[in-house]
């Protein structure tokens, strides 16, 4: 979930309309579109010339932009060992010339249980106890979102909601149940979020069931503040709009924050079962979906 745009406003989700469906099943296994709205199409990458273009619009954020540290830089990619077993979701602007290598405006990146479990464990585990929640619910399919970017450019309503038609045709694919994952607050100094930091572990923190922890040794704080000296607007209007988003969508957060001194950012660990997403974000994709297939 780590990312830099994420807002969906009036957007709304309706689980099960398109699983099942086989010319959707065969669009995610052959790198078909699984969405379009204007000329900005979304599906998962076909080669791995299209991953390293994709790692190369990362660069692009998390480095040149954002300040990260690290990444292959005589290649200009973000790249690490994940990025071999996940799939990789593309936002292609198909107005722009070239090749859509050369067109890709927006990533995510998908990595589910399965993957995780045969090929050591989920990026995640590294600063949350991710692992321990699964255990706790093996009867559901977990599938964790990461290193969400998009260019400056796109950074518009339209490109998330091209990017959650991808995501949603995935979920309803696979049969996923739970979304998790970081997300990120920019720069390494809780402090510096204290407000944001305070609401999110006074307001909302999970069911203990579904609770996350801080591993132990990168465990910090995040109740920097009291409840009662919180002031929730103040608290939202800092809030990344990647994290603002989730909330949206009824996601809830795990116990402690981590400093990614690599990626300059301090993370907070997103869980978000499928059944609980908001209310009045159910239907769109799903419909979307469904005309979309049918055109």
């Amino acid at each position: 979930m780590r990312g830099t745009v994420w807002k969906p406003e009036g957007v709304r989700i309706e689980p099960g309309i398109i699983a099942g469906s086989v010319r959707f099943r065969d669009a995610v296994a052959n790198g078909l579109p699984l969405g379009r709205i204007g000329s900005l199409e979304v599906r998962l990458t076909r080669s791995a010339e299209e991953v390293a273009a994709a790692q190369q619009v990362r660069y692009r954020v998390f480095f040149e932009e954002l300040g990260a540290r690290g990444g292959l830089a005589s290649e200009r990619r973000d790249a690490d060992r994940f990025d071999d077993i996940c799939d990789h979701l593309l936002v292609i602007d198909t107005a722009l010339p070239g090749r859509d290598i050369d067109r890709i405006v927006g990533t995510y990146r998908l990595l589910r249980d399965e993957m995780a479990a045969a090929s050591g464990g989920f990026y995640s585990s590294g600063e949350f106890e991710l692992d321990k929640l699964v255990a706790r619910h093996r009867g559901r399919r977990f599938m964790e979102l990461g290193r969400s970017c998009v260019l400056p450019k796109y950074r518009s309503k339209r490109t998330i909601e091209v990017l959650w038609q991808g995501i949603w045709a995935y979920v309803n694919t696979y049969g996923i149940g739970v979304m998790a994952g970081c997300a990120s607050f920019h720069g390494t100094v809780p402090a510096a979020h204290a407000e944001a930091l305070s609401f999110l572990a006074h307001q909302c923190r999970p069911a203990p069931e579904w609770d996350v922890r801080a591993v132990a040794d990168r465990y910090c704080q995040m109740d920097l503040m009291p409840s009662e000296a919180v002031d929730m607007r103040a608290a939202l209007a800092a809030m990344p709009p990647l994290v603002k988003g989730y909330l949206r969508l009824g996601a809830k957060v795990g116990d402690g924050c981590v400093v990614d001194a690599e990626f300059g950012t301090t993370d907070v660990f997103i869980i978000l079962p499928v059944e609980t997403i908001s209310a009045r974000y159910i239907a769109y994709y799903g419909a979307e979906a469904d005309r979309f297939f049918q055109a």
